[in-house]
């Protein structure tokens, strides 16, 4: 490990990761999507939401916007890089219900709405609204602590070392 991967490391140590979406915490391996569940994009949680609204989870910068408005990438001022992913399958809805309310590229801060979503829309479709957070850079860090408690926006979700 290079100085500046030492100096990254200790920058990215205690982070917090807060709630995106109110609802109950779910653990990866009960969702039903082998991408999610098996980890293959990295560790993290689902979310059962109460609400349709996703707040930014942390400060950052918005580095992905997907064009059917159901997912976004973003990074955190720490170098954490994370997918918010609305629903299971939501893809097929080709954005339909769904509002962005940031662009690539942009600052965000965190408590900053950034996406809404139909859950009752997502339902009929026969789709679930389960909503996805997951650290794609996972391998850079110590330990990602889902924090199975969290219900609330203010509420922490992960504490990433």
């Amino acid at each position: 490990m290079g100085l500046l991967d030492k100096l990254k490391s200790k920058l990215n140590r205690n982070q917090e990761i807060y709630m995106p979406v109110a609802g109950k915490v779910i653990p990866l391996k009960e969702l039903a999507d082998g991408v999610f569940s098996e980890g293959l994009l990295g560790l993290g949680a689902g979310i059962e939401p109460e609400d349709n609204v996703v707040y930014a989870p942390c400060d950052g910068k918005i580095i992905y916007v997907a064009e059917t408005k159901h997912a976004l990438g973003l990074e955190s001022k720490s170098g954490i890089e994370m997918i918010i992913h609305v629903g299971i399958d939501t893809v097929e809805m080709k954005g339909e219900g769904f509002e962005m309310f940031v662009k690539a590229g942009e600052s965000i801060t965190r408590g900053q709405k950034l996406i809404s979503f139909p859950i009752e829309a997502i339902k009929a479709a026969g789709y679930r609204s389960t909503t996805v957070v997951i650290v794609t850079n996972s391998d850079q860090f110590e330990s990602i602590q889902v924090l199975e408690e969290g219900k609330k926006i203010d509420d922490i979700m992960m504490q990433i070392v």
